[in-house]
């Protein structure tokens, strides 16, 4: 089935989206959700969607910032834009950058089933089926021949953690590999996942900035992780308790 990731700030929406929609039928399921464009480019790479519905107006980042971004790194990923009728002039930009549709909101279920079947249509149309393997990284040259630091990226990672836009398929661009090889070996020679280990330096140097007694939405900016929401459930998934419990701890 094609795999479908819900960005929107609102839960409501995701809720709607995700409940009221007959995505089986139309071949898909909802694999993930994400409250925001920092969320989202954090934990793509582990959902791997086919499709996104996205918000344009989010917080810390937007729909158009965040289409601009993933259209550039996942090529095949299929971006339906959410919008408000104020915003619809702002919106049309988004075809120009590839976006596959947008829709106004309020969503209403049979417009969002005909942008399903024009979707639908267009991945069984593509050779091969479009399941956006982020491993499908361009600029790979034989990869299978070179061999994965982790040092140099480890390194890498210790000194680019704070650039918000920072995840694995980026990562594998830089280095030329595909991310899926990278992943693999990254995870056989480090002995954690690429995402944990970006994750645990932020979260390393986030500990140091609250014991500096930094401001959470200051630190969550300076560790590559602007939407203190998110930074917040990172924070706490780390240390079992929140950034001002262990600020003041």
């Amino acid at each position: 089935m094609y795999k479908v990731m819900l960005i929107d700030d609102e839960k409501a929406i995701r809720n709607i989206l995700s409940k009221t929609i007959p995505w089986a039928s139309h071949n898909m399921v909802v694999a993930g959700e994400a409250a925001s464009g920092i969320e989202a480019i954090n934990i793509m790479d582990e959902i791997r969607p086919d499709i996104a519905f996205v918000d344009i107006h989010m917080p810390f980042m937007d729909g158009i910032a965040f289409a601009k971004l993933a259209i550039a790194r996942y090529p095949l990923l299929k971006i339906v834009i959410l919008t408000a009728h104020d915003e619809f002039s702002y919106a049309k930009e988004c075809i120009g950058i590839g976006v596959f549709e947008y829709v106004l909101k309020p969503v209403v279920k049979q417009e969002i089933v005909g942008v399903l079947e024009r979707i639908r249509k267009k991945l069984e149309s593509e050779e091969p089926r479009n399941i956006p393997d982020y491993s499908e990284d361009r600029n790979h040259l034989g990869e299978e021949s070179k061999s994965v630091k982790p040092d140099e990226i480890v390194a890498y990672l210790d000194k680019n953690y704070a650039d918000s836009g920072l995840n694995l398929t980026y990562v594998a661009g830089e280095f030329g590999f595909n991310s899926s090889y990278l992943s693999r070996k990254f995870k056989e020679k480090a002995n954690m996942s690429f995402v944990e280990y970006l994750t645990k330096v932020r979260m390393e140097k986030a500990c140091q900035l609250a014991k500096e007694g930094e401001l959470m939405y200051i630190t969550a900016e300076r560790v590559g992780i602007p939407d203190p929401n998110y930074f917040g459930k990172c924070f706490k998934k780390f240390k079992g308790m929140s950034y001002s419990e262990y600020m003041n701890g």
